[in-house]
């Protein structure tokens, strides 16, 4: 049999569950991946995501190469795509690894109707997530909503099995042995800029942080925490291993991956929390439209020092520290009154580690709307968090250096008032919701 395998957000050859699968049941695999023309044409021409993807694409094509093979690379809509290129090498079976978002979602539907119609079967395995789907479920076989709950069957569920490494060392013969005869297309052939703006973070799992975590995740100007979220989001390292590391040295961390399975699960089993509030009521509050405090939140200017200093960390790199993405989440939506889409959709173009499942969950948590949400009237005082968390201002002033000098605005928003504002807002909207 001949099989396509279809890297997506898997892009590695160990320990990959679709491309396994598919050298197991096939004698003969041809690698592919595809930049998908819809994704890409939403999205700026320096996004460094897309030359992050890039340069592992240049990576795994040589890592094929070396076993005598290659990774074929298309620039189109893969809906065109895959039904053409199966056809054309004869094959049986289309392989790849699921996808749990809307978007995905929709287009894997597409292209499993085209494939049917020619007699080619599309076979979808679990690579990005522990448990996926229905695999945790309540006792009366519906998805949890509440973290807590879910994360105590998630761990009861816990196999040994589920931690398993895929290994392709026994199979690699079934690769097809040709490479491809065309150069890669490059970044600017597809509209992208190749200067590189940001760091990428590296795929190691430090055993000092991940040893450390519980105790240093939530300072900010500490290297507290993995920053392999990049690498999840694009599967350059497997969620498996990452769990197993994490069960023996750090249940806080491993906690982390559970929070990451389980919005999976929620985009997945309630596509409409991606644009519209979880908690449906959430969407009667009247927010303001205030633009220039929309700017100055994005610039970093506020006048609330954590909360700029986690903006230009963003705007500098691509990254903020998890803590801080809280602070500034809540700074928005209860401080500014100011819609959370407006947030995660800001965060969806800055983040290299961007994943719209946790993406959506995270913002909806600040805002009070989400599934497993910090009460509305739950509003973080952005001073209190920097007394706790950057004591000594040393996260501060390494992003905001004119702090404490005449340069540094006053704040856009007082406390108080704002805290005041943003309880008689929800408070009215949600009683009128219940009347």
């Amino acid at each position: 049999m001949t099989a396509l395998f279809w890297h997506r957000r898997d892009l590695r050859i160990n320990d990959n569950k679709g491309l396994f699968e598919a050298l197991k049941q096939n004698e003969i695999v041809h690698p592919i991946f595809i930049f998908d023309k819809s994704i890409l044409d939403k999205l700026p021409n320096n996004d460094q995501r897309i030359l992050f993807i890039y340069q592992e694409i240049e990576s795994l094509k040589k890592s094929y190469q070396n076993l005598g093979s290659d990774l074929w690379v298309y620039y189109g809509e893969p809906s065109e795509i895959i039904p053409k290129i199966a056809q054309e090498l004869n094959c049986s079976y289309v392989y790849f690894n699921n996808d749990y978002e809307p978007y995905a979602l929709q287009r894997d539907q597409e292209i499993q109707v085209s494939l049917n119609n020619i007699k080619i079967e599309f076979v979808g395995k679990k690579d990005h997530v522990i448990f996926e789907k229905n695999e945790v479920l309540k006792d009366d076989e519906k998805p949890y909503t509440i973290f807590t709950p879910y994360s105590r069957k998630w761990k009861a569920n816990l196999k040994e099995e589920d931690l398993r490494e895929y290994s392709i060392e026994k199979h690699t013969g079934n690769l097809v042995q040709k490479q491809q005869e065309e150069a890669l297309i490059t970044l600017e052939e597809m509209g992208f800029e190749s200067k590189v703006l940001h760091d990428f973070p590296d795929r190691i799992a430090k055993n000092e942080i991940l040893n450390n975590y519980h105790l240093s995740r939530n300072f900010p100007a500490v290297k507290g925490t993995s920053k392999l979220s990049l690498h999840l989001r694009f599967g350059t390292i497997s969620i498996r291993k990452l769990a197993l590391i994490a069960r023996e040295q750090n249940e806080t961390y491993l906690n982390e991956l559970i929070w990451r399975d389980f919005y999976q699960m929620i985009i997945f089993h309630f596509p409409k929390s991606a644009e519209n509030s979880f908690k449906a009521q959430y969407d009667k509050i009247i927010w303001e439209k205030n633009e220039v405090h929309f700017d100055s939140w994005c610039t970093g200017k506020t006048g609330y020092p954590i909360v700029d200093a986690g903006m230009r960390e963003l705007n500098a790199t691509g990254f903020m520290h998890n803590r801080v993405r809280m602070v500034v989440a809540s700074f928005l939506t209860k401080h500014l009154l100011l819609d959370w889409r407006l947030g995660a959709a800001y965060f969806a173009e800055k983040l290299l580690d961007f994943e719209l499942a946790s993406n959506t969950g995270g913002w909806q948590w600040a805002a009070g709307c989400g599934c497993d949400a910090a009460p509305y009237f739950r509003v973080f005082n952005p001073q209190a968090q920097q007394e706790k968390f950057d004591k000594s201002f040393e996260y501060i002033k390494k992003w905001v250096p004119e702090y404490g000098t005449s340069s540094y605005p006053e704040p856009i928003i007082e406390h108080k008032f704002a805290r005041e504002r943003i309880l008689q807002r929800f408070k009215t909207a949600l009683n009128e919701t219940h009347a």
